[in-house]
């Protein structure tokens, strides 16, 4: 199905969208912001911005939000709109790690589908609780992964899954950055501060912030489960309680070996996302800083690269793009996907009916999987890199 016309079933009426977190400062509350009106699915009507009831009142007015319906307190934003006949139909949730399964408690407690940053929380023990809860409640609670978004990525996941590529061998992900090669931390840098505080990232510090979207892109693509991994988790900076630079090593289901590179001490990388998988029949290469192009390597053939939006790119992947082949689309755009199944998800939770089986987010059960990702690398790492059974 066509992205446009994926995008015309808005008709039937916007997505009613609250959120919390994401006020005056915040870097990734204004993301979701912009990805949530990208296609046109949502309405942004009621926020628990900040705890801070003086910032949240700022923040509810810089959006142009109705004062009433501005909360310092999500419980309260929670219990009220669930009594309101035009309440929010789902909240985004974009705080600190620490400060995620809370709120998602009291939303899918009040009827209210749930969208959440990652990873989904700071340990698997409540991962876990969040997921029955999730599952008692019957509401739709999605991850925002969303590289998951990308339409190049996409076309990978359904060559692979097509067996274009074979029986798969080998996946190698890494995610290299460098903005925390020194310690920013201690220069009141605001997101350097808490993704390097372990009470409020979670025990991993670059394991769970870039880590988990790595492993995650490899999921989504291979479609194979880890069953066991290996792992070194180094912390360069002095004085940093966290990891910033980890290496792991991965075994999956189907006899398949991967590895995974993750660090934020990388100097010279920006954002350097980038992953290959390569089967019996052949080998794909994608990179996230020049998201829009593929590499395909058959086997015994000249290599083709892949474009977005192009003649070979089959409907996973034009399903997701909007503009025509060489007009770029990434970061924005990706999320912009994400929240565009979730709508058409809860669109058809309301008359009680199943989605389009082309609609594919990450869901809660992709965050229990990031979680348990993260403890047994942080496991393996403190037993000197003994294998670790996921």
């Amino acid at each position: 199905m066509a992205h446009q016309e994926l995008v015309n079933r808005a008709a039937s009426g916007r997505i009613r969208l609250g959120m919390v977190g994401g006020g005056e400062g915040a870097f990734i509350g204004a993301v979701h912001r912009l990805a949530a009106r990208m296609d046109d699915q949502y309405s942004f009507i009621a926020g628990a911005l900040s705890a801070t009831p003086e910032k949240a009142i700022r923040s509810g007015a810089a959006l142009g939000l109705d004062p009433a319906r501005v909360y310092s307190d999500f419980n309260q934003m929670a219990k009220r709109e669930a009594r309101r006949k035009d309440g929010i139909e789902a909240v985004t949730i974009v705080t600190p790690n620490d400060a995620h399964a809370a709120p998602a408690l009291a939303f899918l407690k009040a009827g209210i589908h749930v969208i959440c940053d990652k990873p989904l929380t700071t340990t698997l023990k409540e991962a876990q609780k969040l997921q029955t809860a999730a599952t008692k409640s019957g509401k739709i609670f999605a991850l925002t992964h969303n590289y998951t978004g990308y339409p190049m990525v996409r076309q990978a996941r359904a060559m692979v899954a097509s067996g274009e590529l074979g029986d798969i061998r080998l996946v190698q992900v890494e995610y290299a950055q460098d903005w925390l090669a020194e310690p920013l931390e201690q220069t009141g840098h605001k997101q350097a501060e808490w993704r390097t505080d372990p009470a409020r990232t979670g025990l991993g510090g670059c394991i769970g912030d870039i880590g988990t979207h790595a492993y995650n892109l490899a999921d989504f693509i291979v479609g194979i489960p880890v069953v066991e991994l290996q792992a070194e988790l180094t912390t360069f900076v002095s004085g940093r309680r966290v990891d910033d630079d980890t290496h792991v090593r991965m075994h999956y289901a189907n006899g398949a070996r991967g590895s995974l590179w993750a660090s934020q001490v990388a100097v010279g990388n920006e954002n350097a996302l980038r992953i290959r998988v390569y089967g019996t029949k052949g080998g794909l290469d994608w990179a996230q800083e020049n998201p829009n192009y593929l590499r395909w390597s058959p086997i015994s053939k000249p290599a083709i690269t892949l474009t977005r939006a192009g003649v070979e790119t089959g409907p996973d992947a034009r399903r997701a793009a909007r503009v025509p082949a060489g007009h770029p689309e990434g970061y924005l755009e990706g999320f912009g996907t994400i929240y565009t199944e979730i709508a058409h998800a809860i669109r058809a939770a309301r008359t009680g009916e199943k989605p389009d089986a082309a609609v594919v987010f990450p869901t809660i059960e992709d965050g229990v999987k990031g979680i348990a990702f993260i403890e047994a690398a942080l496991a393996s790492s403190i037993k000197k890199g003994r294998w670790i059974k996921l």
